[in-house]
Order: structure tokens, then sequence, then C-alpha cells
């Protein structure tokens, strides 16, 4: 099999691998550079638990050839936390208990911040929307929404 050499940057950090050309991104994260958080769930694009944030847009990291990302920034849920403090959107899930199992929780907040970074003041209609390619089989999202509407009007 054919092999491509690409660069990127993920979560803040330049990289460079060597990747067969039917490797996915979320199984070069998980698998070559460590990067555990964002999540394998149905490997088809339908659950969102791999969602990661290419150039500032949500994709499905499991849909996403590697090749596909030489030249892009990636972040991860790993890198929404700066300088050891977790990202407003990371505390107010934590203070609203949107968490249970926690397997959806990475791709929901990656979600969520291209949500915040592009419209600083979402409805909750908005956020629904955001969310609809993010399953989530526990909470129920009620949780969920509110703490995104709460990080947004602190700001997050």
């Amino acid at each position: 099999m054919a092999t491509h050499k690409i660069s990127f940057t993920v979560n803040g950090i330049r990289e460079t691998a060597e990747v067969p050309s039917n490797m996915t991104l979320l199984t070069l994260l998980r698998e070559r550079l460590a990067i555990t958080g964002t999540k394998r769930g149905c490997d088809t694009g339908e659950c969102g638990a791999c969602t990661v944030l290419m150039n500032a847009e949500p994709v499905n990291s499991c849909l996403v050839l590697a090749v596909e990302i030489d030249g892009a920034d990636i972040v991860t849920v790993e890198g929404l936390a700066q300088d050891g403090q977790l990202d407003p959107l990371q505390e107010a899930i934590i203070q609203h208990t949107g968490v249970q199992c926690g397997f959806c929780t990475p791709g929901i907040l990656i979600a969520a911040r291209a949500l915040l970074d592009r419209n600083s003041k979402p409805s909750r209609r908005e956020i629904k929307d955001a969310l609809r390619g993010n399953l989530c089989r526990c909470t129920g999202y009620t949780r969920i929404i509110d703490a995104i509407q709460e990080a947004a009007e602190v700001g997050g």
C-alpha cells in the first residue's frame, strides 16, 4: 500500500507522519500519536464520539483520511485546556454533571467549542442543532445543553 508523508498541527504541536492511504485521522490520533481522548464509536460517522476540529470545523475523524490533514490544524479534546486550566465548557459540563459514562463527552465538547467559537451567544435551539451529530445514551442532553448555555454566558 502506498504511504504519504504529511505535516500538520495537533493541539498546537507541529507533527509529521508517514501514513498509509487508507488510515483514518482517528487511527492516526489514537494509535500513532497516543491522543486517546477522541473516542472510536461507530466508525461510520453516526455517533460523533470521534469529533475533532479540523481547521476550526468539527469533523468525524473516523471519516477523514489521515492524508487529508496535510497542512491542517487539528484540535482534540486534550487541546481545549490551556496552561493547565480547563476550558469553560469543560468546567460547565462538570458543574452541571453533564457526564455520566463520559464516552460521548469529548465529541460533544468539541462540537460545542466549534459552536461557541462562531456564535458566542447561541440559543437553546442552536445548541441542539450543533449537537445533532453527537449521540449520548446516558444524560438525555438537558444537563449538557444547560452547561453549554452557562459557558456561553460566562464568555466561554
